[in-house]
C-alpha cells in the first residue's frame, strides 16, 4: 500500500476525495440498480450493473494515473490533435440515426463494440483547446477577427454541433470557456460581444423552435425547451416533473439520517435513478447528513482546485486547472440542483458517482490533467527547498572555512 500510495504524484488532498467518491458510488449505484432489473425489466442481474460501474471505474482510474504521470505541457499539442476528432465525432453522432434499441440515442455514438458520449470527450478537448490559445497570444496584441478564426469558431462548432441533443453541455462548455478566456485576460469588450451574439443566437433559436411545429427541429431540441418551459410552469405537470416530483418525495423521506443503504423506495419510480438522479437517492438512503457530506466532498474539492490554480507554476497550468475543475465542480453542482428542484432537468451526471462509461473516463482524465499540475507544482517547490539547503550547506561550509583559517592566523 505505501509502495502504492508513493507512486500517486501531485495533491494527496485531491487524490483522497477522489478515492472516497468512487469508493461510496458502488453502493447507490448498486441499490438504485434495482429499478433497472426489477422495474424497468432489462433482463440482466443487479450484480451486472455493479460490476460494468466497478469496469468503468477501473478503466477510469488507469487513464487517471497515466494522465497524472504525462507532463501536462503535453496536453497543449494533444488539445491541437485532438480537436478536429472531436468535431467529427460530434458530426456523425448530430447525422446518426436518433435511436439504438428504441432508446433515444441523439447524444451517443455507437461504435459497434462500445457507445460513446462524444460530447464529454469535447468538453475536455476544448477547454484544453482554449487554455493553450491564451497561452499563445499571452505576449501579444489580440485582434477581435483573427481571435475569432483561432479561438472563437472551433469553439463554436463544438457547441453548435453538441446545442440541439444537449443544451445544458453546451451551455455549460461556452460558460466555461467564458471563465477561462476571463482568467486569461482576453479583451473584456470582445468577450461580451461574443456572450452577447451567443445569447442573441439562443434567443432566436429557441423562438424559432418554439413557432415551428413540434417535431420540425431535429434530435431533442423540443425535448430540453419543453423541460424549461415545464420548469418555469411547474403547475403543468408532465414526465420530467413525475420525475422532479419523485426526487422531491426522497429527499423529503430521507430526513436527518435517511432510510439505510439499499432501502430507497422512489428508486422504483425514478427512470434515471442512477445517473441523473442519484444524488435523490443517496439523501433518501443517507439522510441530509450524506446529502451534505457529498456536497461538503465537492466543494473541497472545489477549494483544493483553486488552490492549484494559484499555485500553479505556468499559466497554462493555471487555465486547465480552472476549466477542468469548474467543468467538473459545475456538473455536480447542477446534478444535485436538479435533484433539489433548484434547476430544470438537464443530463449532467454526479462526477465519479453516477454510473456511465465515456463520463466518467473523461472526468478521470480531467483530474490527471489537474493532478499532473499540481505533481509540477511539487516538484518545482521540492527543487527550491533542495537548493536552499544547499545553498545553507554551502553557507554553513564556507563559514566552517572561514573560521578554521581565522584560528590558524591566531596560531601564528
Amino acid at each position: 500500500m505505501k509502495k502504492l500510495v508513493a507512486n500517486l504524484y501531485g495533491d494527496k488532498h485531491i487524490w483522497t476525495v477522489i478515492f472516497l467518491l468512487a469508493l461510496f458510488s458502488f453502493v447507490p449505484v448498486y441499490s438504485a440498480s434495482t429499478n433497472l432489473v426489477y422495474t424497468i425489466g432489462t433482463g440482466k442481474s443487479t450484480f451486472s450493473y455493479l460490476f460494468k460501474h466497478f469496469a468503468h471505474l477501473s478503466i477510469g482510474f488507469v487513464l487517471l494515473y497515466l494522465a497524472h504521470k504525462l507532463e501536462y505541457r503535453y496536453f497543449r499539442q494533444l488539445s491541437i490533435l485532438m480537436m478536429p476528432v472531436a468535431i467529427v465525432l460530434l458530426f456523425f453522432t448530430l447525422i446518426q440515426g436518433k435511436t439504438i434499441g428504441g432508446a433515444n440515442a441523439s447524444r451517443w455514438l455507437d461504435l459497434g463494440v462500445i457507445q460513446i458520449q462524444p460530447s464529454a470527450i469535447a468538453a475536455v478537448v476544448v477547454l484544453g483547446y482554449v487554455a493553450q490559445y491564451l497561452v499563445s497570444i499571452q505576449d501579444k496584441k489580440v485582434e477581435f477577427w483573427p481571435s475569432v478564426l483561432e479561438l472563437w469558431l472551433p469553439v463554436m462548432v463544438v457547441v453548435g454541433l453538441i446545442f440541439p441533443a444537449n443544451f445544458s453541455t453546451a451551455a455549460l462548455i461556452f460558460l466555461m470557456v467564458g471563465i477561462l478566456v476571463f482568467v486569461g485576460k482576453y479583451p473584456f469588450k470582445y468577450l461580451a460581444a461574443i456572450f452577447g451574439a451567443g445569447m442573441l443566437f439562443v434567443t432566436l433559436f429557441v423562438l424559432a423552435a418554439k413557432a415551428l411545429p413540434e417535431g420540425t427541429m431535429p434530435n431533442r431540441v423540443d425535448t430540453w425547451i419543453s423541460r424549461i418551459d415545464r420548469f418555469a410552469n411547474a403547475d403543468e405537470g408532465g414526465k420530467d416533473l413525475y420525475q422532479v416530483d419523485n426526487a422531491k418525495i426522497a429527499i423529503a423521506s430521507g430526513g436527518l439520517m435517511g432510510k439505510g443503504p439499499g432501502k430507497s423506495v422512489q428508486k422504483n419510480f425514478l427512470p434515471q435513478s442512477s445517473s441523473d438522479f442519484i444524488y435523490a437517492i443517496i439523501v433518501e438512503e443517507y439522510g441530509m447528513v450524506g446529502g451534505l457530506s457529498v456536497l461538503f466532498l465537492y466543494l473541497y474539492l472545489f477549494f483544493r482546485f483553486l488552490i492549484a490554480a494559484h499555485k500553479a507554476p505556468t499559466l497554462f497550468g493555471k487555465l486547465l486547472v480552472t476549466g477542468l475543475g469548474f467543468y467538473f465542480i459545475f456538473q455536480a453542482l447542477i446534478n444535485m440542483g436538479v435533484a433539489v428542484s433548484l434547476l430544470p432537468t438537464t443530463g449532467q451526471t454526479l462526477p465519479l458517482i453516477s454510473s456511465g462509461g465515456t463520463s466518467i473516463w473523461m472526468t478521470c482524465i480531467s483530474l490527471g490533467v489537474i493532478l499532473s499540475v499540481t505533481k509540477k507544482e511539487q516538484e518545482i517547490q521540492k527543487q527550491e527547498m533542495e537548493r536552499m539547503e544547499e545553498e545553507e550547506r554551502m553557507q554553513e561550509e564556507l563559514g566552517k572555512q572561514e573560521e578554521f583559517r581565522q584560528n590558524q592566523e591566531l596560531v601564528k
